[in-house]
């Protein structure tokens, strides 16, 4: 018999937490849960009145938020409360690549999760389940449970590992309609308490038990895979560029073999977003930690190529406009990592911009959701150059029609849908000629661009 829940706290209300915990709520009008953060000002967004503030921007998330909100879910900063009153405690916390010491610019950095851990050990009165939810290397959960059992107050921990498997700008549809829910853990009662939860919604065929170490290394697995199969087809674009043959042919065949299937062959710049390049770092670092050399440089190849990937975007700007770029404009359209998400972590615009600044390209950034502190910090976080320079040579503005506005090259950085429909002439007349347009998102129509006198660059032909 699983232990009935009654309410749930998540610890931490980013993009997995936010749209995770409302989600649940909406399925399970019987259960509280109590979304926790340190950081008051998210909490507070998380709270607004005017759903067009909330911190994380999803499809259909807004109208999930205004039904379930001040009903069972809640948003709140009293992290111990929510503790000491929940059945089962979800930790959803940044896990990035750690930016110090050994294992710098690879392994994980888990000091948030420890930190939660220590938090609930010493808050927690009576048992509690505790699930894993942020992307976490293997073995993690062997590190919480210690802390947890040897810190405590004599109360059982059940440790579960509940990787996400969301892709932004759809992950409401991810979460409602799931391919699968992955549950790993060590004690019947625990993972059947969990695997009740979903069952409201997610038909139990579709719900997947293991141990924990399967659980945790299924997820890294999963996003390897998914980036390894751009990065291929990315290298073929190069290939494409120089040979005459055409990428997305090359990929609408091999993406008809059944073997093979269509889905992330699109080339582009390159793959961004947190999760991709985080967890092959993770993967590559626990080969190497375990002596597995050959598997380890497999998997950091399909990094190599993506970062090869930007810098080849980049250079190919530069040599098109004459071999320099300095003191010319370049628009950017589009800065998020991709369309429907305000998400700009580890976006290839990033790197492409921070490579364009170093040959003195003054920028003008057009983005539908990203705000202007955001592209800084992106920019700053780099410390490759002052923050008042970043700001001497990024403008961020609010159209499109102003961002192209003089600039003599267009960079097409995320694949908005709107951008497919403006006035292009309107755009042409207002820039520097020749025009140049280089389609980093293969999203735009190159006859209609072309027969407009545009100079019209796409990857991968």
């Amino acid at each position: 018999m699983s232990k009935t829940i009654k309410k749930i706290c998540c610890i931490g209300a980013g993009y997995v937490g936010g749209p995770t915990m409302s989600v649940v709520a909406k399925q399970c009008p019987h259960i509280e849960i109590t979304i926790v953060d340190v950081n008051a000002a998210r909490i507070a967004a998380w709270n607004d009145e005017n759903l067009d503030n909330l911190p994380v921007y999803e499809p259909g998330l807004q109208e999930i938020v205004a039904e379930a909100r001040n009903r069972n879910l809640f948003f709140s900063t009293d992290i111990e409360k929510a503790i000491d009153e929940a059945d089962m405690i979800f930790i959803s916390v940044n896990t990035p690549t750690k930016n110090y010491g050994k294992g710098k610019g690879m392994a994980a950095d888990l000091k948030y999760i420890e930190l939660c851990a220590r938090q609930i050990a010493a808050v927690a009165k009576n048992d509690k389940i505790v699930v894993e939810k942020s992307t976490l290397p293997v073995r993690t959960a062997a590190a919480l449970k210690s802390i947890l059992d040897n810190t405590g107050n004599g109360v059982n921990f059940h440790i579960l590992s509940n990787p996400e498997f969301l892709a932004e700008g759809t992950a409401i549809q991810d979460l409602i309609n799931p391919d699968r829910v992955l549950i790993g853990g060590e004690n019947d009662e625990a993972i059947a308490a969990l695997v009740d939860i979903y069952a409201h919604w997610v038909s139990r065929d579709k719900i997947l038990t293991t141990n924990l170490w399967s659980s945790e290394l299924s997820k890294l697995t999963a996003n390897a895979f998914l980036a390894q199969r751009v990065s291929s087809i990315n290298s073929i674009s190069a290939l494409c560029e120089k040979t005459g043959a055409n990428v997305d042919e090359v990929s609408k065949a091999i993406g008809m073999d059944s073997r093979i299937g269509s889905k992330f062959l699109k080339a582009s710049v390159g793959f961004g977003g947190s999760c991709f390049q985080k967890d092959i770092l993770n993967l590559v670092y626990i080969a190497r930690s375990y002596g597995l050399t050959e598997v380890a440089e497999y998997w950091d190849q399909v990094i190599l190529m993506n970062d090869y990937q930007k810098q080849r975007f980049a250079d190919n700007i530069i040599q098109t406009l004459y071999n320099t770029v300095s003191g010319k404009k370049i628009a950017f359209l589009g800065w998020a990592f991709k369309k429907d998400t305000n998400d700009t972590r580890e976006s290839a615009a990033i790197y492409v911009a921070d490579y364009l600044l170093s040959e003195q390209a003054e920028i003008t950034v057009y983005d539908p959701k990203v705000s202007p502190e955001r592209i800084y910090a992106d920019l700053d976080y780099l410390n490759t150059r002052s923050s008042e320079e970043n700001r001497a040579l990024v403008k961020v503005v609010n159209t499109a029609y102003e961002a192209c506005n003089d600039a003599h090259a267009i960079a097409v950085l995320t694949e908005w849908d709107e951008f497919k429909h403006y006035d292009w002439a309107k755009i042409k007349e207002h820039m520097k000629k020749p025009a140049f347009v280089f389609d980093g998102r293969k999203l735009l129509n190159r006859k209609e661009l072309e027969d407009l006198d545009f100079k019209y660059y796409a990857i991968g032909e």
